[in-house]
């Protein structure tokens, strides 16, 4: 139960509960397959760790560093097996502005109307919610509120944005923090110094855990109790006092992470994130916010149909998850278009000139002829920064056209044409391709380790052993060189884009820190907005100005000239072209034909060889992980580095008061910025760029370099160095050859 005790159930909607008949037509249709996989898969654990136990209790008998750098090496290769499949979760992304019926698509997905509080019942999604499934019974949610230390770092923003000047005018960002500051503090606290309001006693009950946890069987009763913590703030519609004083916590709510029991619907290990749309003001929420962009495999951005055919917005937010490609982890995105159902027919034919046409054939024809108009735009824009064959530009559907109501009601459309069952199908899909044979590759793995383990006592001869692990790390070792100088040319295509960048922005930042200073689509207010950009560093979520970022639109010409050569560099899939992957792929081909070559000789046996190939496939792929971890951090480092130069301007700005405030602070952010180029401000950026992607490639080659010498320090170590100084492991070999015979056999994979 939650730590503010439970709400009794309320509410005649059944569409949440699950009935006895439901559980039980899940248990006959559940593939008799997973629990004989799940018990092998705890076998295989179980063995591993087992394994590392022992090789721990006699790492301390080795003296010698190459002994021991060996079976060091081993020991953790043996740890970071996983042979649980469902362990890597795959995150899905929605991303998309509040109102654009995110919650509404999850529910649907999920198969449980209503389940998170959408916006048609005038509650939405305040802060990212994180939907994930488990095999336990109970539905689950965990509150992470932030810290205090968090909570006064916003704490002095907000009270910065509440400071009255003569230029004041009531405006969104300052009604917005005197909210937040209300709901904690009390009626009035407002209008409290940052000192006074540190010494103030919360008037919410603040768990001293920071995390509040909600346990319920059922998803309604789970969805009763959740809902006043995500409720957006705007339209407060708490029943009770108890609910009142749930719902003043929301300014310092920082995420929320939704378990629920395994559903048919989604495959275990899919993990969705609703992600609202702009960021948000406190620091940390902003860092979770491009945390989560960053991490997800799949991004949808999602838009209804109205905003869809009548504004920018989705336009901006594709621009904010194609940034993603570039400096995260997805691998594919989509356009989801939402409320597909919402259309008058009449209306509908008059613009197409069209009599009597009915509602059913009006959605699906727009349907097709928006799907057409969004692929065109979205393939446009994404040949822009991607390479023209890349997987996500060449897929067949990049824009899907949803209706969550119609998925329920079904008075105008099937359930297949609502085509959220062919969103589950598209999850289901990647999921397979993603986890396809992983247990088997573990295990496989696993087995070509052990045999090498237990072949150990037949590594005579000291010197030979040593004469073949020279011959092997001198040719391994002039490869790593030649790595190093073909990742070196990887990198020349993206010189002189990077140079036309620099220039490129140079001529054009005058307009574009005039446009981001300068609004007059007759917001009021628009001063604080400006403070706010100042207090957090150049970069803010407005509610009424979307995302804000000063650093990055300054940096937009450079990245506008790179993207193509950046995406080529880093793309993940294989291509023909000079990029990492195949500089790699170059490195590890070269490495393997060589160990061949030794077994034929034979300068290795058959299981040296067979170890040998494997870690070398091992070795690379953890090269290639580490470059898609520091590709985000290279790829930011323009907007970064220009963020830095201007950092004392900034806090500058935001210490204006009084008398004309607003122009003053555009006055100092102008000006500072015209000085900062002047002095080099973007050849920064450029070189700050170009030192981290040095950097890598450093960093790359001593990574191989150290591990290949473990590795082949181990698979030669004379058996004189390791008599009596290793375990026995023949029982843990036995039932790892036991479980690779079944696993082949009954084709579990």
């Amino acid at each position: 139960m939650a730590e503010e005790g439970p709400i009794a159930h309320g509410g005649s909607d059944g569409s949440l509960e699950e009935t006895p008949r439901k559980k039980k037509k899940y248990k006959r249709d559940r593939n008799p397959e997973d629990g004989k996989c799940k018990k092998l898969q705890n076998e295989l654990k179980a063995a591993l760790e087992e394994s590392s136990r022992k090789l721990l209790q006699f790492l301390p008998e080795h003296r010698l560093p190459e002994t021991r750098n060996g079976i060091q090496y081993l020991m953790n290769r043996l740890t970071g097996l996983k042979p649980d499949i469902l362990l890597d979760p795959i995150h899905i992304g929605l991303f998309g502005s509040t109102g654009a019926g995110k919650s509404t698509l999850l529910n649907a997905i999920i198969d449980k109307n209503f389940f998170l509080p959408v916006s048609g019942s005038e509650a939405c999604t305040s802060c990212v919610v994180q939907i994930n499934t488990s095999r336990g019974k109970q539905h689950e949610a965990k509150i992470h509120l932030l810290t205090d230390e968090e909570w006064r770092d916003e704490l002095k923003g907000l009270v910065e944005l509440m400071d009255v000047d003569e230029d004041s005018e009531d405006d969104d960002e300052r009604s917005e923090a005197a909210l937040k500051i209300s709901a904690i503090y009390g009626k009035e606290a407002e209008t409290k110094s940052y000192e006074e309001l540190c010494r103030m006693k919360p008037v919410v009950s603040i768990p001293l855990s920071r995390c509040i946890l909600l346990k319920e069987t059922t998803a309604k009763d789970l969805s009763d109790k959740m809902g006043p913590y995500i409720r957006n703030q705007s339209s407060p519609i708490a029943t009770t006092s108890k609910e009142k004083d749930i719902m003043r916590l929301w300014p310092l709510i920082k995420n929320v992470e939704v378990t629920v029991p395994n559903s048919q619907m989604i495959p275990e290990g899919v993990v969705f994130v609703d992600i609202p749309g702009t960021g948000d003001f406190n620091t940390k929420r902003d860092e979770m916010w491009k945390e989560n962009i960053n991490k997800c495999s799949i991004i949808w951005v999602v838009n209804s149909f109205e905003r869809i055919l009548g504004g920018k917005t989705h336009q901006m937010l594709l621009n904010e998850g194609m940034k993603a490609f570039q400096s995260g982890m997805c691998r594919d995105l989509s356009l989801v278009v939402t409320k597909s159902d919402e259309l008058d027919p009449e209306e509908y034919g008059k613009e197409t000139k069209r009599d009597h046409i009915n509602k059913h054939d009006a959605i699906l024809e727009r349907n097709e002829t928006v799907k057409q108009e969004k692929s065109q735009m979205m393939k446009k824009t994404l040949m822009k920064k991607l390479p023209s064959d890349s997987e996500v530009v060449c897929k067949p559907d990049l824009v899907y056209t949803v209706s969550a109501r119609e998925y329920w009601q079904g008075t105008t459309l099937s359930k297949e044409e609502t085509e959220v069952p062919k969103l589950r199908e598209y999850i289901r899909r990647f999921y397979t391709e993603q986890k396809k044979n992983k247990l088997l590759n573990y295990m496989t793995e696993a087995l070509v380790i052990f045999s090498l383990i237990c072949n150990l006592p037949s590594n005579k001869h000291a010197q030979s052993q040593l004469e073949k692990k020279n011959y092997l790390k001198d040719f391994i070792t002039q490869k790593i060189a030649d790595l190093e100088n073909d990742i070196k040319k990887c990198f020349i295509p993206i010189e002189q884009p990077l140079r036309e960048g620099v220039d490129e922005a140079k001529k054009s930042y005058k307009k574009t820190i005039s446009d981001l200073l300068k609004r007059s689509h007759g917001h009021r207010g628009y001063h604080r907005t400006l403070k706010a950009v100042c207090l957090k560093k150049g970069v803010y979520a407005s509610r009424t100005f979307f995302r804000i970022d000063v650093n990055d639109a300054l940096a937009q010409p450079i990245y506008r000239k790179i993207d193509l050569s950046f995406g080529e560099a880093f793309r993940i899939q294989m291509s023909t072209r000079s990029t990492l992957k195949i500089c790699l792929d170059t490195f590890k081909n070269a490495v393997q034909q060589k160990l061949q070559e030794a077994g034929m000789q034979p300068v290795a046996d058959n299981n040296q060889l067979n170890f040998l190939k494997q870690e070398t496939d091992f070795i690379v792929g953890e090269a290639e992980k580490f470059i898609l971890q520091r590709k985000a951090e290279i790829y930011q480092s323009l907007a970064l580095s220009i963020q830095n130069d201007l950092l004392l301007y900034y806090e500058e700005a935001a210490m204006v008061r009084g008398s004309q405030a607003y122009q003053r602070m555009q006055t100092i952010l102008s000006n500072g910025v015209m000085r900062e180029v002047e002095r080099g401000m973007f050849e920064r950026a450029e070189e700050s760029m170009r030192g981290h992607l040095q950097d890598m490639q450093k960093q790359i080659t001593k990574k191989l370099e150290e591990d290949f010498s473990s590795v082949l320090s181990f698979a030669f170590c004379p058996w004189d160095q390791l008599d009596g100084k290793l375990p026995d492991l023949r029982s843990e070999f036995s039932t790892i050859t036991n479980i690779h015979e079944a696993l082949q056999s009954a084709k579990v994979a």
